[in-house]
């Protein structure tokens, strides 16, 4: 099984700057449904982010509201008060996981630029509609270095969302 090197409890060393992703940038569908062209999953590391973000305070990992058939939405409790409820394109959904391990994720507009300029997501194509600035396409992880990306991001989309520090 791989494991990856983030935990909750330390990431906010982390978060301050995203690495370049390696090699090129991933192929994606400029229209709905936007997805990753030619994602090659890795089971484990697509299994242990969801593991992972079922860890956050008041996630679910539940059926999606919004996204093609086979994907697992992160759902935020009704519990969990949101400090950008503008930012949810469908139910209490702030990501989720497509069957290939690219996920789409609601982050602050900020963090998606910087997760677009490094190589690691490409803006859906509705982002230029209102609550949709920062939804963005994060690219399926080839390694469990990118997968501790991801997940630095999917806490972050979290964070946002909720306005919660990990």
């Amino acid at each position: 099984m791989v494991a990856l090197a983030i935990a909750a409890s330390t990431t906010r060393a982390f978060a301050a700057d995203l690495p370049q992703r390696d090699g090129p940038g991933a192929r994606t569908t400029n229209k709905v449904p936007h997805i990753q062209i030619g994602a090659e999953l890795v089971p484990e590391l697509s299994d242990q982010l969801v593991r992972q973000a079922a860890t956050l305070p008041g996630v679910e990992i539940r059926k999606t509201v919004i996204s093609l058939p086979g994907a697992k939405g992160f759902w935020i409790s009704e519990q969990i008060e949101l400090a950008h409820p503008e930012a949810i394109v469908g139910g209490r959904e702030f990501a989720h996981i497509h069957p290939d391990g690219s996920l789409h994720i609601s982050l602050s507009p900020d963090r998606a630029k910087e997760a677009v300029e490094a190589g690691w997501a490409d803006f859906h194509p509705w982002s230029h509609r209102p609550g949709w600035a920062g939804f963005v396409l994060l690219y399926t992880p080839r390694s469990s270095e990118e997968a501790d990306v991801v997940l630095q991001l999917i806490f972050d989309g979290y964070e946002y969302v909720t306005g919660r520090k990990l």
